[in-house]
């Protein structure tokens, strides 16, 4: 049972709380084993994904815990990791579960939500060589997993879905603004242009040809890594949100760890590629996508955004959105990202 501290926690996806338990009614999972004191509630925002889709991220993180890789999971309670209801149909809210733990039903009937342990850290230190390295271990871990098997119900990170079907939504919706429209669009349309000519999104049947694809974080930023002192039990790093999740090449878990100039970045990924090929062979021919999927997440994060506006924590956190000065930013972008896709891959 909770009691009573609940803390909103910084989410635009979805609505997630932190939520502090009684100690001397401790709770229990569906193994016997104790809910920690304070858990992590995320409810799912309706309609992005469907259940069964939700079930393949929680199962993918089983498998991953199972080979000893450090993420966070859903905990099981009463037999599952995903609910809908706090409760048995017909239950009222002074009955508790036999595992000890409840929610409202009132209050979160029609939610998809799951719980989680609350583990805390702090980003990792990508200006380390040892935790580059250490975080390219893991990394490699998590894709020997991933390569296990395919995700059935989840999409594939693609050309169609990152690229062309975020850019037919904002055309559709009337999303930018008319005086930048035509520009965005001659833009878009020359950096397509740029992955065709590069023989990506033409192959039938495959927007990665010659490429594995297989199970990926998906959104492997260094907000998505957090990092406990190595001295400690557990230390090291844990690997957070698994919520984007999708069949896709190796090289999009590593690309978003690199910042800094051209020489920068060669150094970080030369050093993540020495820790990951310790554990798993790396395709170096995936190096020739790393600008593809950057140009890829460029467009679909404003077609995210834009899709989100309704939302009133949106505009009140992303207030320079939508404007016909962002929009020529992002033009901008799209202008230096023809380029990058152009010049010569980083040197490793």
């Amino acid at each position: 049972m909770g009691d009573g501290r609940l803390t909103a926690l910084s989410s635009y996806e979805n609505r997630v709380y932190q939520i502090h338990l009684e100690t001397e009614r401790t709770p229990t999972q569906t193994d016997g084993t104790p809910v920690p004191d304070s858990v992590v509630a995320k409810f799912y925002r309706p309609g992005r994904w469907a259940d069964a889709q939700i079930q393949e991220e929680h199962d993918f993180a089983a498998e991953l815990v199972a080979a000893e890789v450090p993420v966070v999971p859903p905990l099981n309670l009463q037999g599952r990791t995903l609910h809908q209801k706090a409760f048995a149909n017909g239950a009222n809210r002074s009955e508790t579960p036999a595992s000890g733990f409840s929610m409202n039903q009132k209050d979160f009937q029609g939610f998809s939500f799951s719980v989680s342990e609350r583990r805390g850290g702090r980003p990792p230190e990508l200006d380390d060589d040892e935790v580059l390295e250490w975080i390219g271990r893991f990394l490699a871990r998590i894709h020997t997993v991933g390569a296990a098997k395919p995700f059935h119900n989840r999409p594939a990170l693609s050309i169609d879905t990152f690229m062309q079907e975020p850019k037919d939504w904002l055309s559709k919706n009337k999303a930018i603004p008319m005086e930048v429209e035509r520009a965005w669009q001659d833009t878009w349309q020359q950096a397509m242009d740029v992955m065709h000519a590069n023989g990506l999104g033409v192959a039938h049947g495959s927007d990665w040809p010659n490429f594995q694809m297989l199970r990926l974080h998906g959104d492997c930023h260094p907000g998505n890594i957090l990092w406990t002192p190595a001295d400690l039990p557990g230390g090291g790093p844990h690997f957070v949100d698994l919520d984007d999740a999708r069949m896709g090449p190796a090289v999009q878990d590593l690309w978003m760890l690199l910042s800094g100039d051209r020489k920068q970045r060669s150094g970080q990924l030369s050093m993540l590629l020495e820790g990951y090929e310790q554990v798993r062979d790396f395709d170096r021919r995936e190096l020739a996508l790393i600008e593809p999927l950057r140009t890829l997440r460029l467009v679909h994060y404003s077609a995210w955004l834009a899709r989100r506006w309704d939302d009133p924590i949106f505009p009140i956190n992303f207030p320079w959105f939508g404007t016909p000065d962002y929009w020529r930013g992002q033009v901008q972008m799209l202008e230096e990202q023809i380029e990058q896709m152009q010049e010569p891959l980083l040197v490793v």
